[in-house]
């Protein structure tokens, strides 16, 4: 039998903290599966599509509904101009976009920066295609961006930079400085700036989210991905998009085509109708729901000697792990586990270096009920 290659692919520890949390029958607050209830208009709409005979493959880049409500839903929030039939490709999830983003602008070898703490899949996926990510730490406590540590890490070989903001893990939320000073080097650089705006909606103590494209000079060299599977909290559903200028567009929609084909068309037009349909109370309440939640586990993480970075966006906290038993992350979220049954991602799936060895990431996109039930947990643990 042929000798296997070798994989430059690497198991998510997402994954693997889900695994163990099952077996020990814990709350799992390390997935950001997101299982708050699906709007109801958009699961009567998937319904709806699906009896309709909406089931068979769509255009390589969606279907005309989605892509329009996503234009329109751009314009709207983020002041973002993109034409539907040509700028706007639907996509497996924002990973999905990610993947083929990545695969049409990079060679082997090529440089992307990476702001640290950075999303696992990201760095997994350009890996994976044979990229270098090159780390640049945020500060520690706020995250604040160190401009002259960016410019440090660039090289001849560098040849784009990956934005989250909000960020995961961090809930890190970009400036709007910030993102002009990055831009403005970019620019100079000549890079692409691949942005993963997902959780857009979850932005808290009044802060805003602002999509990079939409400042003077960026369009044209950003790459702004995004999806409904937190704000409709549809994880599972697969349905992102990826907005580029046109000749980048076609590119990306062939390749999604070769890799993924199409997402499912009955649940693109459910999307499609909660775009259209969903006032705008529903997006503004998405703030307001999850900064109580994010405080109600903040405060638990607190309460247990776990200290907390409060963020200022996603569904996501890193608490402080140094005080549990072990030397590793994995050790000490298992002993989390062990003791209190509330699952966390180590933080090696975040840093590349021995930081992540000192820290968790919690998901507080749960149920009011589960999520009340790991802060209990949480405040009986002994350290």
């Amino acid at each position: 039998m042929p000798r296997p290659p070798e994989s430059r692919a690497r198991t998510s520890p997402i994954r693997s903290m889900t695994v163990a949390c099952a077996r020990v029958g814990g709350v799992n607050l390390a997935q950001g599966v997101c299982d708050t209830p699906v709007p109801e208009l958009v699961r009567r709409a998937a319904q709806s599509a699906i009896e309709a005979g909406a089931n068979t493959y769509t255009r390589a880049d969606g279907l005309p509904q989605l892509r329009r409500a996503l234009a329109a839903k751009m314009r709207r929030d983020s002041r973002l101009e993109y034409d539907p039939e040509s700028e706007v490709v639907v996509t497996s999830g924002a990973t999905g976009a990610f993947y083929v983003a990545a695969q049409a602008l990079l060679e082997p070898g090529d440089e992307v920066v990476l702001f640290e703490p950075y999303y696992g899949y990201h760095r997994n996926t350009l890996e994976a295609l044979g990229a270098v990510p090159v780390y640049v730490p945020l500060a520690e406590g706020d995250f604040a961006l160190d401009l002259r540590a960016f410019e440090r890490a660039l090289s001849l070989r560098t040849r784009a930079l990956v934005l989250n903001t909000p960020g995961n893990p961090s809930g890190k939320v970009f400036a709007r400085d910030e993102l002009a000073a990055l831009g403005e080097i970019a620019c100079a650089r000549d890079l692409w700036l691949l942005t993963d705006e997902v959780y857009e909606h979850f932005v808290f103590d009044a802060r805003r989210h602002l999509s990079p494209a939409s400042l003077p000079g960026l369009r044209e060299r950003t790459i702004t991905m995004n999806a409904l599977s937190k704000t409709f909290a549809i994880t599972g559903w697969r349905i992102g998009w990826v907005a580029a200028p046109r000749a980048l567009a076609e590119v990306f929609a062939h390749l999604h085509d070769l890799v993924y084909v199409c997402a499912p068309a009955p649940l693109q037009l459910a999307c499609a109708a909660g775009l259209e349909k969903l006032d705008p109370e529903y997006y503004a309440a998405i703030g307001v729901e999850y900064q109580r939640k994010r405080d109600a586990l903040c405060a638990a993480l607190a309460d247990a000697g776990l200290r907390p970075r409060v963020p200022q966006g996603s569904y996501f906290a890193l608490a402080d792990l140094s005080t549990l038993p072990g030397t590793t992350g994995d050790e000490r979220a298992m002993a989390l586990l062990e003791r209190a049954g509330v699952a966390c991602v180590p933080g090696t799936a975040f840093w590349h270096g021995a930081e992540g060895d000192q820290v968790g990431r919690f998901c507080f996109g749960k149920t009011d009920e589960d999520l009340a039930e790991a802060c209990r947990r949480l405040r009986n643990i002994q350290v």
